[in-house]
């Protein structure tokens, strides 16, 4: 069509104009190019959105519109690009431009279009590129015209959320490191999260309870991108750890732990905090579970006892807290995305990460939180054995799981028992 082609010479062009900023994708890509003035940008665009648009449309028989929708991006060892419909008013034909040295099947980073289920949900993922040598270069965009019928977007039913279960203390004295009964600790830990709003806890449960948590995870389903347990096929040992995570004591821990509302002897705060949903508490002066002796306990601070009249004491007319949680096995492909029907809203975040010694972050598998509508990162949450961390989010915090790469095979070959990490997540609403 009379412009020079784009060669090997000038590659290089293009990496400038890709720069170094690195998206939440975990690969290179360059801002939209329909303003830049370089030769070959310009050269490309008049070919594409001008004379190949109008041949396009004759063959198609559909009216293209003139806008310009073009930009690059670079994909090197363990990048890839997670499942999208490319959805958006007035797209119609997708194209693509490979700017790639010699490339095998065994390279990866190949463009794959695959099925959906009956919402329309994908059922397999994008190829990373696993050649350590190779550079994925390519120049993309869209062609547009009038906007044509599109499905209902499908919204996941969300995890179904309960009260509490009733469980005295002695469910924490079995299960947790006995440093994080205690009550100084509690408000330490109070003080430090109040001021920072998350919170990593090593060493969280006792080793007895925590050894074999691993081990016994065989009895598993796919759900989406990653795998979920059933709880009702779940060894005991792994049942009661679900119980622990729903248990009375646990909340009220929590509110010792936080100053958030999680129980009723947690007190309303007098002024309410910033950044802090309506009703939340700031400090949390009674209902701490401590694990001194007994002849040491006060009656007033024995959890047990205060658990066991809560009938008598339990405030009324106030909102009930809430918890929802499941049982997850992380590994090499699986991921969790940040959708655009999620609903959000005040709530604590509890993580707790097993079976991922030494876990490497270029690995992914680690949380992301992002503000709502922008790209900046918030806050990186990595998996680390027996550790619990505690995130209070808003209403305008996003959070995804990292998708974990080919990186993570050359770990889990190390870890012959199992393959990935697990994790309980659970979220807790005032």
């Amino acid at each position: 069509m009379g412009t020079e082609p784009i060669t090997d010479g000038n590659l290089e062009s293009w990496l400038v104009v890709l720069g170094t900023g690195f998206g939440f994708e975990g690969f290179a890509k360059s801002d939209d190019l329909k303003k830049r003035r370089e030769p070959h940008i310009a050269a490309l665009r008049k070919v594409l959105f001008e004379e190949f648009r109008v041949w396009l449309s004759d063959v198609i028989q559909v009216e293209l519109e003139p806008t310009v929708d073009l930009s690059c991006a670079k994909y090197e060892y363990t990048d890839t690009l997670l499942c999208h419909d490319d959805e958006l008013e007035s797209r119609r034909i997708a194209f693509i431009l490979y700017l790639v040295p010699p490339w095998d099947e065994s390279d990866g980073g190949s463009l794959d279009l695959f099925s959906t289920d009956e919402h329309f949900q994908p059922l397999q993922i994008v190829s990373e590129v696993v050649s350590k040598h190779k550079c994925r270069l390519s120049v993309s965009g869209w062609f547009h015209g009038t906007s044509v019928a599109r499905p209902s977007r499908h919204v996941e039913s969300p995890l179904p959320r309960s009260p509490h279960i009733p469980h005295d203390h002695e469910i924490l004295y079995n299960w947790i490191n006995p440093i994080y009964l205690e009550i100084d600790a509690q408000a330490r830990i109070q003080e430090e999260f109040e001021d920072r709003s998350e919170i990593l806890l090593k060493n969280f449960l006792q080793e007895k309870g925590h050894a074999n948590t691993p081990v016994f995870l065989l009895i598993l389903v796919v759900f989406r991108h990653y795998e979920k347990a059933e709880e009702e096929s779940l060894p005991a040992i792994l049942k009661k750890g679900m119980e622990l995570f729903r248990s009375e004591a646990l909340f009220l821990l929590l509110s010792n732990f936080t100053g958030l509302k999680l129980h009723f002897l947690a007190p309303e705060e007098e002024e309410e905090g910033e950044g802090r949903a309506e009703g939340s508490s700031s400090k949390c002066t009674q209902g701490h579970i401590s694990q001194e002796g007994s002849d040491s306990r006060d009656d007033t601070e024995d959890p047990g006892q205060i658990l066991e009249n809560e009938n008598d004491n339990q405030e009324t007319g106030s909102s009930v807290p809430l918890c929802a949680g499941e049982l997850r096995h992380w590994t090499k492909g699986c991921y969790s995305l940040v959708h655009d029907a999620e609903v959000t809203e005040f709530a604590l975040d509890l993580l707790f990460f097993c079976g991922c010694q030494d876990w490497d972050m270029e690995s992914g598998g680690f949380t992301s939180y992002i503000a709502k509508g922008e790209d900046e990162e918030l806050l990186t949450v990595n998996p680390e054995d027996n550790c619990l961390a505690l995130i209070y989010r808003d209403q305008e915090t996003l959070k995804f799981v990292k998708y974990i790469n080919h990186h993570s095979l050359k770990q889990m070959a190390t870890q012959h028992e199992h393959t990935g990490f697990w994790d309980f997540s659970f979220v807790y609403y005032e």
